[in-house]
């Protein structure tokens, strides 16, 4: 656990760590529009020394999972391939301006808070539902959504189910030490239904049960189920996931009650995801922006105007979005390569002038 003294000192030395660590932090990739140097840094005052942490390791240990096919897959070759996996290069990206200084921590459901808590992961970019409980229980802030989701039920296709209603009487397996488990009890209870709530720590083991019969129906996160239903054994056709939808599970990411400079940092690393989408600036063409016309579009992008780049005093260098944009790609980028491949409309992850959710605050 931290200690007070340790925390004062750390911010004592913020400026100092932060101009050290950024003039260095871009050997793995374009240094962008502005070049990191001394003149790049801010004075960091708000509470918290995970930030300097991380310049001083060069480093973010990013809480993900190894198993959830579209959000965190660790593959054969030892790579880590996901949705969420990229929010973590793009967090990277953002603060030391290199979207591969990411130390992957591959954490169990019941283990993710505590590895927050205990400094083993400096974020949790983990399928995380921000609740109240969790806010106000355990530690940690939750920040903006990567991706709003909601919370469903499977069944086998053979089984007659077609509605929660249907389900009465029945046994649902869900994953222990989640938001599912009370969810589905409390809409049992809220359509009459009876039901009894099987819970399993590790999804391979509620799988196996499913498979064997234990359960008449399978809770989760729309989004998991229809990942884990595209690599079933009896193949994606054997599972139906039915049409209701009985929850709002936003999945953010999570930092330490606190670290009032790294929430900012990692908060702002999505807000740019969000906003490139919006301004149609992608991987690809984002190097024809520096020279856009929209003064906007070029206090984001870390252009200098006047001399001076924009510095809102976040934490960041002043040429984060270019590095998360030009490494990792916007939102829809980042969704097409790993969520729309399984069938998963923009639904409420659409931004906010199509209809969905995604909204970045402006960057001025």
């Amino acid at each position: 656990m931290r200690t007070r003294l340790w925390r004062l000192l750390a911010i004592a030395g913020a400026v100092a760590v932060f101009s050290a660590a950024c003039t260095g932090a871009s050997d793995g990739g374009d240094a962008g529009p502005t070049a990191r140097e001394a003149g790049d840094t801010v004075d960091l005052t708000q509470g918290g020394s995970v930030l300097h942490e991380v310049l001083a390791r060069d480093s973010v240990r990013c809480g993900t999972r190894d198993a959830l096919p579209g959000f965190a897959v660790l593959t054969a070759d030892g790579d880590h391939v996901g949705f969420d996996n990229d929010f973590c290069r793009a967090i990277a990206a953002a603060v030391l301006g290199d979207a591969s200084k990411v130390d992957f921590v591959d954490l169990e459901t019941s283990a993710r808070f505590t590895a927050l808590q205990s400094g083993e992961v400096d974020v949790l970019v983990r399928n995380t539902t921000w609740t109240a409980g969790r806010d106000g229980t355990e530690g940690v802030t939750f920040l903006q959504p990567n991706f709003y989701d909601g919370q469903g039920m499977m069944v086998l296709s053979d089984s007659g189910f077609e509605t929660l209603a249907d389900l009465d009487g029945s046994v649902i397996c869900s994953a222990g030490g989640t938001t599912s488990e009370g969810n589905v009890a409390n809409e049992f209870a809220r359509q009459g239904l009876d039901g009894e709530v099987l819970s399993f720590e590790d999804t391979d083991l509620l799988q196996k049960a499913f498979q064997a019969g234990r359960c008449d129906g399978w809770t989760s996160d729309v989004s998991q189920l229809t990942g884990l239903r595209s690599e079933y054994s009896d193949g994606a056709s054997a599972l139906t996931i039915l049409e209701e939808v009985f929850s709002k599970e936003p999945l953010a990411p999570a930092v330490l009650d606190g670290e009032t400079a790294w929430a900012q940092a990692v908060n702002w690393a999505v807000f740019a995801v969000i906003q490139a989408e919006e301004w149609g600036i992608t991987s690809a063409n984002v190097d024809t922006f520096l020279t856009s016309s929209d003064p906007n579009i070029l206090k984001f992008l870390g252009v200098a105007a006047d001399g001076a780049t924009f510095n809102p005093g976040l934490g960041l260098p002043d040429d984060f979005a270019y590095q998360v944009i030009s490494q990792v790609g916007n939102y829809a980028e980042i969704y097409d390569e790993h969520i729309a491949p399984l069938g998963l409309s923009r639904g409420n992850n659409a931004q906010w002038f199509d209809g969905g959710m995604l909204y970045a605050p402006p960057y001025r």
